[in-house]
């Protein structure tokens, strides 16, 4: 698939607030990909890349303008092998190396495919599609229960790769994601409602504290081997 489609799906939900459309949108766009695409496009749509930054800076990215394209041609597996090429530059000469490189791929897209793509480097790729809107989002494309799809991404911590396996092998694949020891079980979410009045009348009686924010950690133990 085009990465313009991605970035008008994406355009198209950050143009909407309401939640139902935002997973809807994203829903349909998950159900036209390859397995190894949805991983890719979930990870561009969380707002990261599977490589990270791995060296790709604001200075990196401002000495690497060029001319956009006309029309769209760069499709999404070949943007995701182009950033992985990039994240291996090192050593000596290879700031000069990795604006070539991102210069090459910036030229052959569009003006919107840049601002998509610049925006996905340095982590401002803001469409109000949080990781409870997503994994809503993947439990409508793969057809799946909502609570087991949050189980299956808790799990394994990784929703990209979870998103791969759901919709690439279905109800089947939930079976792969369990507790195991040295295998960071991810952060529960907090399950969503529109309003005060609304959350109270499902909780009853609640109380309230200021939130700090802070590092999460985990202790595993296996007889004498222990990670944090």
């Amino acid at each position: 698939m085009l990465l313009a489609r991605v970035v008008d799906t994406s355009r198209q939900v950050t143009e909407t607030s309401k939640r139902l459309q935002k997973i809807g949108l994203i829903a349909e766009l998950l159900k036209q990909l390859t397995p190894e695409e949805v991983e890719i496009v979930v990870s561009w749509l969380s707002g990261f890349t599977k490589q990270g930054r791995k060296g790709v800076g604001y200075a990196v990215i401002r000495d690497s303008g060029a001319p956009p394209a006309d029309a769209a041609s760069l499709n999404i597996t070949e943007v995701d092998e182009l950033l992985e090429v990039l994240s291996h530059v090192k050593g000596t000469g290879s700031e000069q190396a990795k604006r070539a490189q991102l210069r090459s791929l910036l030229g052959r897209a569009t003006s919107e495919e840049q601002q998509f793509v610049t925006d996905l480097l340095i982590g401002n790729l803001r469409q109000g599609a949080l990781e409870g809107i997503m994994l809503d989002a993947l439990a409508r494309a793969s057809g799946l229960p909502l609570a087991d799809v949050r189980r299956a991404s808790m799990m394994a911590g990784d929703t990209p790769r979870v998103a791969r396996a759901l919709l690439e092998k279905g109800a089947a694949a939930l079976a792969d994601y369990d507790v195991q020891v040295f295998q960071p079980v991810h952060p529960m979410l907090a399950q969503p409602a529109p309003d005060t009045d609304t959350a109270l009348e499902e909780m009853g009686e609640a109380a309230l504290e200021y939130k700090l924010d802070g590092a999460r950690i985990q202790a595993h133990r296996r007889g004498g081997e222990v990670r944090v």
